[in-house]
């Protein structure tokens, strides 16, 4: 069986992350995602709209994801690599070249990312419809 591994924090989920998390499954057979925590987020200076736990029940309904780990710290990503035997480790095109090292560990592959929407675009057009409704 081969495994794939991405991680996020796929806050205010949309069709750009279901795009990500289909060609990560296409990749292989058994599809981890690696969540970023609470905890992990603040020390990135982000905050989700929906907690971690509320987060994970939605990437467990979606039908390519086959398990969700929670991540906790950047450097976990070869520890579960080796740990959970993965085969291939997925991110979006806007981190390319950033976790090129993995590639000793498993095969690295930067997937384009879905044109058009993004959690930030998402919040910021959210923004934009509450100030014009008032």
């Amino acid at each position: 069986m081969k495994k794939v591994i991405t991680y996020g924090t796929f806050d205010l989920l949309h069709y750009g992350h279901i795009n990500l998390l289909k060609r990560a499954k296409s990749l292989g057979d058994y599809l981890i995602v690696g969540l970023s925590t609470d905890e992990f987020n603040k020390t990135k200076a982000k905050r989700s709209y929906f907690s971690y736990e509320e987060r994970k029940v939605l990437l467990e309904s979606i039908i390519y994801v086959d398990e969700v780990i929670p991540e906790k710290t950047w450097e976990q990503k070869k520890e579960d690599i080796v740990l959970k035997n993965v085969d291939t480790f997925v991110m979006g095109n806007d981190w390319e070249g950033k976790f090129d090292s993995l590639s000793n560990f498993c095969k690295v592959v930067y997937l384009p990312r879905t044109k058009g929407i993004s959690t930030t675009k998402v919040k910021k057009d959210l923004y934009k419809l509450k100030a014009a409704s008032h």
